[in-house]
């Protein structure tokens, strides 16, 4: 595969997530292609993705079979509309997945990245509580020093004090405030779950780390 190496001259238009854009235009770094575990840059140096893509593409870049299934599903519908009506593969996918997962996850909501997935978790699961007729349930328990996103849900629920300082000095207020429970956790995380707490963690408890709990801010 052959990409121009050849820089783009202009680089104001774009405004880049997670980067210091000033200093990056000053000093781009630019990748012109992929293959494998490898970048190559404009420059034609090769750099190694210790990342898998920001952990998209853990079987490797332009794999021969993977490119074929991306053209094949390019070629015959490249878009449809979610809204009251699918396609086939949609179905097919869903069904394989829960075909391997444990117990009690039979259901499948697709989205297209993980902040999204986040927000849409916390929406379902409030909704869900609405429905049953217990629209107390906001409060959300997760994970100290966890990472959610950065979609408005992610951010509320997300227990990095550093994104959610950020967050409020430098946006709109996120719609949950955050706060540690004062006595043990355990015991605290407990009660506050069999009042409150809507059962749901965006992440797997993987962690001995201790739960805080997040609720809906009142400003």
């Amino acid at each position: 595969m052959t990409v121009p190496s050849s820089a783009p001259t202009a680089l104001d238009a774009l405004w880049m997530p997670f980067t210091a854009n000033r200093a990056f235009k000053q000093a781009p770094r630019l990748l012109a292609r992929a293959e494998g575990v490898q970048y190559w840059d404009v420059d034609g140096h090769r750099i190694r993705d210790g990342t898998a893509g920001l952990w998209c593409v853990n079987a490797g870049h332009a794999r021969p079979p993977i490119v074929a299934a991306i053209q094949r599903g390019a070629s015959t519908l490249d878009d449809t509309l979610g809204f009251n009506m699918g396609h086939p593969a949609q179905f097919e996918r869903a069904a394989r997945l829960t075909s391997i997962t444990p117990p009690g996850l039979d259901r499948v909501f697709f989205t297209n990245a993980g902040s999204k997935a986040v927000d849409t978790a916390l929406d379902m699961v409030i909704a869900y509580h609405a429905v049953r007729g217990d629209s107390r349930r906001l409060r959300v328990v997760r994970r100290v020093r966890g990472y959610r996103g950065v979609g408005f849900g992610g951010n509320s629920v997300g227990a990095s004090r550093t994104i959610a300082r950020h967050s409020r000095s430098t946006c709109s207020p996120i719609p949950m405030s955050i706060y540690r429970p004062r006595t043990g956790w355990k015991a605290t995380c407990s009660a506050e779950a069999s009042r409150h707490t809507a059962p749901i963690s965006p992440t797997p408890s993987c962690s001995s780390r201790p739960y805080t709990v997040a609720k809906p801010s009142r400003r």
